[in-house]
């Protein structure tokens, strides 16, 4: 089975460390934290859309694969939760985020398909849930998004540079909470519908 022709010779030329397999291609990325310096991986795109990366580092790093969101956040980056603009590749010597190269089409378009299916399901709406990092002890926690009043709520935690666990207007949480398992983050990812004044709020 041969390679797989996901982006022509021109959009990967001035590219470093391109590689093409049978069903993905894969490129060096990185993501530059201010206090750490660069963390550098191996990033790899799939025609459906998924991507995943392999920190490399340190030698002995133990994080394995990936999402982007996640080697962002390893990294130590500052800013974390805009992984579209911190996580970088290398493009003629220079770093350029994936939200500028040709990298993002395929997540795109999933990303694309997925919100119109959300949309078509019982004809109603639909919002994942959104998690925000505390300030003080690092931790994620959930932010609802049923209606106008919790969106709101997450816009205004957002924009917030010094959001704390103790300002969660409807979950009484602190620090000292643990934070979400893995498991029931994954679990969040499925969607929920959304309330009628959303979709007026929406329209």
């Amino acid at each position: 089975m041969g390679e797989v022709v996901m982006f022509s010779e021109e959009e990967l030329r001035e590219m470093s460390g391109v590689k093409r397999g049978v069903d993905h291609i894969e490129v060096t990325c990185g993501c530059t934290s201010h206090r750490y310096g660069d963390a550098v991986g191996r990033l790899r795109v799939f025609m459906n859309g998924e991507l995943e990366i392999t920190c490399e580092c340190t030698p002995g790093c133990q994080e394995g694969t990936l999402s982007p969101s996640l080697f962002e956040k390893h990294s130590g980056r500052e800013t974390a939760r805009k992984w579209k603009n911190n996580v970088w590749v290398i493009v003629n010597g220079k770093k350029v985020p994936l939200c500028k190269t040709v990298l993002l089409k395929y997540h795109n378009e999933a990303s694309k398909n997925a919100n119109a299916a959300q949309r078509s399901q019982n004809g109603r709406a639909s919002h994942r849930d959104e998690f925000v990092c505390c300030t003080r002890c690092n931790k994620e926690r959930r932010f609802r998004l049923r209606t106008k009043e919790e969106c709101r709520v997450h816009h205004d935690a957002v924009a917030d540079v010094n959001w704390k666990c103790a300002d969660l207007p409807y979950d009484k949480i602190t620090c000292v909470d643990e934070e979400e398992r893995a498991s029931r983050r994954i679990a969040a990812a499925k969607l929920a519908p959304t309330s009628p004044e959303m979709l007026n709020l929406e329209s």
